[in-house]
Order: structure tokens, then sequence, then C-alpha cells
């Protein structure tokens, strides 16, 4: 069992206990951060922080495990912006473990596992290969029948052969410089330096290709990373995936595409099926597995005392649940994320708030009230990287989005089925915990995520917090009514031009 830790009183603490001690509970709209005094100018702060135990993010934002939120494309493009994608699970393991494939490889700092072509393919066939799997590079080292390297096949040799029909072996660039798979960085470097190569396969004792290094990468991880991106220990992009309970045929799958963490994704994770299939988990693989969703503190105990390295908190806040009125339950978001972070902090878990973000300024305040990370659905569907076709309604942009709880979503797909504990209903006999709808398009990831980063960074100027440990740490309090809440918004006024980070209605 994980050892507990000593934690100490909070300035929010007296707050949190008085609201509890009135029987409420609050979520983003009924309170505000108080502000205080600062030396903290907001783009000098550092917004590090962890998704899981061994698992750190540039800034503390996770895409969430949705059809209508993440595939590769999001996990691409968040993870390159600092944070984390988590991919769902509505896909066979097969198609899942292709996603995961498309963002690790899409940067490759030490790429261990290159994908080979034998030398009697036909370029055709290499070609059909790659855009079937959606590969984005052109390098291929070309092994005989019994693996041992024989050439390499760059973009230059695609790109300047006529005729496809002919084999790897005939375009090939025979005199290959290799590596020993033992060879450090650095003189990985000058090897391709000198040899003005942009691709160096590693082999082994017997000639046969145990890793491959990519100059742009290699240039890029000796640079230490100077772009903000979310890498693991290799170079590559950091992602996550999504599992149900006894899923370990999937887990197989996506461990084995170097997946960097998983998620059990359900909606009620305080269950015993759940907990033994972390704990299964935990014993026989070497993996940070995140587990949720909970909104109770007594809930996050029982996951912390099996192993969780992670929790996910939010039981009904998202834009596109029903849950807390088909099922009438679930805490206000704040309030649960308080609660059980408190719990968590005594483990040294980080909570995740997962749900009921609407505006920049509830990232400051979800970690105020104790998590390390947010998990974002609605607030990055619509985006060009989220899945769905873009479509034309009342001459504007849409993408569609959907709860995973939706009749759609359970209809077409046994994740979302198992999920919602409703894997052997049939189509008929669906009890909806979502609905399904259209965002507005937001256009690229990059530019709605700087808007949101940029109010966090403002939140922490206000109160004083340098970085996202300090933010909880110093984080404090109040709350507001009704017309409080209408004065935070603009009024008497008819806004005829809205800026990019605040939309009428929100």
């Amino acid at each position: 069992m994980p050892k507990k830790q000593k934690t100490k009183r909070l300035p929010k603490d007296k707050f949190f206990e008085k609201v509890e001690g009135l029987g409420e509970a609050l979520t983003f709209d009924d309170v505000r951060l108080k502000s205080g005094y600062s030396e903290v100018m907001p783009d000098d702060v550092n917004l590090e922080s962890k998704f899981s135990r061994n698992i750190s993010l540039k800034i503390p934002i996770a895409s969430a495990a949705m059809d209508t939120v993440t595939e590769h494309k999001m996990a691409i493009e968040i993870a390159k912006l600092g944070g984390i994608g988590i991919i769902h699970k509505n896909l066979t393991p097969e198609r899942q473990a292709q996603e995961i494939c498309k963002v690790k490889y899409y940067l490759n700092g030490l790429i261990d596992k290159p994908i080979c072509v034998n030398q009697n393919e036909t370029i055709d066939e290499i070609l059909k290969m790659r855009e079937k799997r959606e590969y984005g590079f052109h390098t291929f080292p070309v092994i005989n029948d019994i693996g041992e390297i024989v050439g390499i096949i760059t973009r230059n040799d695609f790109d300047f052969c006529d005729d496809s029909s002919v084999r790897a072996r005939d375009i090939m660039t025979k005199s290959v410089i290799t590596a020993d798979s033992k060879t450090g960085l650095e003189e990985v470097y000058k090897i391709m330096f000198d040899k003005k190569k942009k691709a160096l396969p590693l082999v082994d004792k017997n000639g046969k290709v145990a890793g491959m290094y990519v100059l742009k990468d290699v240039k890029r991880v000796l640079l230490k990373n100077p772009s903000g991106y979310n890498l693991d220990t290799k170079g590559q992009l950091r992602t996550g995936a999504a599992i149900g309970v006894n899923d370990f045929e999937r887990l197989e799958r996506i461990i084995g595409k170097n997946v960097d963490v998983v998620v059990i994704d359900t909606a009620h994770a305080d269950t015993k099926s759940v907990i033994n299939t972390l704990k299964k988990i935990k014993s026989g693989y070497k993996i940070d597995v995140v587990v949720g969703n909970v909104s109770e503190p007594e809930s996050a105990k029982r996951l912390a005392d099996a192993g969780a390295d992670g929790i996910k908190v939010g039981q009904g806040p998202g834009s596109i649940c029903t849950t807390r009125i088909i099922a009438g339950i679930g805490s206000p978001q704040v309030s649960a994320v308080y609660k059980c972070s408190k719990v968590a902090d005594e483990y040294g878990i980080p909570i995740c708030a997962d749900g009921g973000l609407k505006n920049s300024g509830d990232i400051p305040i979800a970690i105020g009230a104790g998590a390390s990370s947010v998990m974002m659905g609605g607030m990055l569907a619509g985006t060009k990287e989220s899945p769905g076709e873009t479509v034309f309604k009342d001459g504007r942009q849409w993408k569609s989005y959907r709860g995973m709880g939706s009749i759609g979503a359970m209809e077409t797909n046994k994740g979302s089925r198992e999920r919602y504990g409703q894997i052997a209903a049939g189509k008929s006999e669906l009890i909806a915990e979502g609905v399904e709808g259209l965002k507005p398009y937001k256009g690229e990831l990059k530019d709605v995520i700087f808007q949101y980063i940029g109010g966090l960074k403002r939140g922490m100027g206000y109160v004083g917090a340098g970085d996202i440990e300090s933010l909880r740490r110093k984080a404090d309090f109040m709350k507001i009514t009704s017309a409080g809440k209408a004065e935070s918004h603009p009024h008497d006024i008819l806004i005829t031009k809205e800026p990019p980070n605040y939309q009428v209605g929100n």
C-alpha cells in the first residue's frame, strides 16, 4: 500500500471546511480566487506540473479520452504545446495502438523499433503501407530475409523513383552508415554531422537493426527542447490511452507501442472491478496508471490505497454530460477537487480535474482547489485537430461533439457502453448519460491553448504564485452570489466584437 505523507494546513482549508459544514458544495461559477500581494509577472511563471506520479507536463492540460476530442492529431498537437492527449477507447485495440504509433513516431528521438522494409518489397507496396498507417516519415532501413540491414531508403529515393514496381534493393542506398546500438547521443550527432546523414540506423552485433536516430530530432534533444514539447526520455512525444475494466488485450497492445500512461476510464471508478483491474496492472506492468472518475474523498482514498498513480475527479460536470440529472449523483466540481486532493496529497498523487471548465479563469480555480492538471473536452472540441468533419449551419462552421455516454456513442462503440456499465445492453435498452451536439469551429489548437494558458498565467500573477505548486498552496477562495457572477461578466453594453478568449453566454 502506498505510504501516506503528512500535509500542512492551507489557506483555503478554512473556507472549504466552512462550506462543507453548511452542507454545501461549490463549482466554478460559485467561487473566485482571492488576489494578494504579488511579485510575480504572469509571463514569468512556471507551468510545469504532473499528470501522474511519473508523467510530467509542461502545461497542466490534458485532452479528454473522447471520440470527438482526442485521436492522434489532437494528441500530437497538445504534446507539442506541452500537455498530453489521452486517446479514447471507442476504437479497436488495433486501431488505438495505431493512433499511439502516429504520436510516438511523429518525432523520432531514438526510434527503438524503426519500421523496416524488406529488400524484395516493391516501392508501390512500401508507399501503400506508409499511406495506410499514416506515417509522417519517408526513411526506412532495408533488411534481408534474415533481418540484417542491407541498405536504407530516404525521401530522395522515393522522389527520384519513376517506376513504383521496382524493388527496394533497386533504389536503396547500399553503403549505409550505421552505429553500434550502445552509441551515445552526442557521438550519434557527430557521426551524422561528419557523414552528412539525416538518419543513422543502430545495429546489434548480429547486424540487425536495433534502433534509429533522425538528425532533426537529435539536434532538438541536444538543444534541451527549446520548443517546449512534452517528451519522453527517448525524445518522443508523450501520450496516454484509455482502457476499460479487465481490458488486458488492449493494455498489452498499447504498452507494446510505448504509451506513456494508461487511464482506466470509467464513469464510476470506486468499484470492485475497477480496483481489481488497477491492482492487476500495477502488479504486472511497469507503467503509470491514472484512474477515474470519482468525486468523493473516500473514493480517492480507495484508489490511492490500490496503487493509483493519478486520480481523475469529476462525475457529471461536463457540458455534454447528463449523469447528475439522470442518476442524481455527483458533487459540484470545485468542492470535489478540493476534497479529493486533500486525500491524494497524503499519498503524493496528482489530481486531474476532469470536466466543468468553461473559461480560462476556471483553470486557476481548479488548480487552486488542489488539482495538478485539468482535463478538457468541450473546451478543445471544435478545434481543427479534434476528430470529425467541419459542417456549415446557420452561416457558421461547426464540429460534432458528444458525450461518451450519449446514445450515439454507446450504440456504435463497445468502449462507451463499458464506461457506463451497459456492456450487455441492447440498443433499445441503453440509458443515456450524455447528449450529442455541435461546437463552433475554433480554429487551430495552438491559438486556443494560447488563450487558455494566458488566462492561467494571469490568475497566477494575481495570486502571487510563481509555479503550479505555489498556486495549489497559496490559493484562497471567496464565495460569490448570483449578482457577483453577473458582475463578473461584461454588462450594460452591447458587445459588437468578441475577443478570442470570451464569448457571450459563457
